[in-house]
Order: structure tokens, then sequence, then C-alpha cells
């Protein structure tokens, strides 16, 4: 039952992992409420230890990118309650390190299962590339074998044509 609970749980986490500027992150309002803290609380951390968050960790979405979300995922405009400023996002790393500086028994507990959802989606994806390679090698190889059988069937056609190379010919036994 347990093992069932944290299959849910990581799901749950999975499915606010986005892909931005070409990496797997989750953004910090998402990864506040998975750790149990406001946002602003996560994001004042975050800032206090600066030097714990280098570019591949953290990276702050640009008004363009914000704009982009907002139209899928539907969030709320700066005028009527939403934030004021340009949200982070925290790669994997970075979202491991911010429960380290949250450091509340909460945000070290759900770490575990953030951790788990990234590498969730990590082989989902390698999965995805295999599972195209073997397809791409197994039409190939039917692509040959059509061929192939493209060739056997000609030859059939060939010799049953009534024009064949057989044809008008008898066949004569001697004794």
């Amino acid at each position: 039952m347990k093992k069932r609970a944290t299959i849910a749980q990581t799901d749950a986490v999975d499915s606010h992992i986005i892909t931005l500027r070409g990496q797997k992150v989750i953004l910090d309002s998402v990864l506040a409420g998975i750790y149990g803290v406001e946002t602003k609380t996560l994001n004042r951390a975050v800032i206090r230890n600066a030097k714990r968050f280098p570019a591949d960790f953290l990276f702050q979405l640009t008004r363009e990118e914000v704009a982009n979300l907002r139209c899928q995922i539907g969030t709320s405009s700066s005028g009527y309650g939403g934030r004021r400023y340009l949200p982070y996002a925290f790669t994997e790393t970075g979202a491991i390190m911010a429960a380290n500086v949250l450091n509340s028994p909460q945000a070290v507990r759900m770490s575990v299962f953030v951790v788990r959802a990234f590498i969730q989606m990590r082989e989902l994806f390698l999965n995805h590339k295999a599972l195209a390679g073997k397809l791409a090698e197994l039409d190939a190889k039917v692509g040959h074998h059509d061929e192939q059988l493209a060739a056997i069937i000609q030859a059939i056609r060939q010799l049953a044509a009534p024009d064949g190379p057989m044809h008008g010919r008898k066949i004569v036994f001697n004794r």
C-alpha cells in the first residue's frame, strides 16, 4: 500500500514538470506548494543563498515565457491578484538544493518525491528514444524484406504470364 501512495505522489509531482529552454523544470510556485511554504518564502531563501544556485540549478523566466505559460496553463494575470515578479524555474538539482535551503521537515521529505519524479521523466524519455530506435530498425528490416518479396512475386508473375519464357513451347519426352 505504501508503494502505491509513493507512485501517486510521484505522478502528482511529475505532472508539474515542464520543459523550458530545453530543460525539465518545475516552477517556484509549484515547488513551494510541494514543500509546504509560500512562494515568497521559497524565493527569499533562494535569493538569500544565491551562491548555492548556479545557472544550471535555477533560472528566472522572461516575460515572453511567462506569457506563453499563461496561455498554456491559464494562470492569473498580474492585474487581478497574480504574480508581480517573474517566476523562477528549478531544475532537478535546483529543486533538491531548495529543499536543503528551506530545511523544513516537509521540504526534506518531499524532495525525495521531486527527485523521483524527475528520474521517472528521464526514464520515460530514454525509453521513448529507445523505442523510436527499435521502430526505425524494424522499418529498415521490413523495407528490405518488402523489396525481396516484390522481386519474388515479379519472378512468379513472369513465369505464370501467358507470353512468358515457357509459353508456346511444348515439352516432349523422348524414349
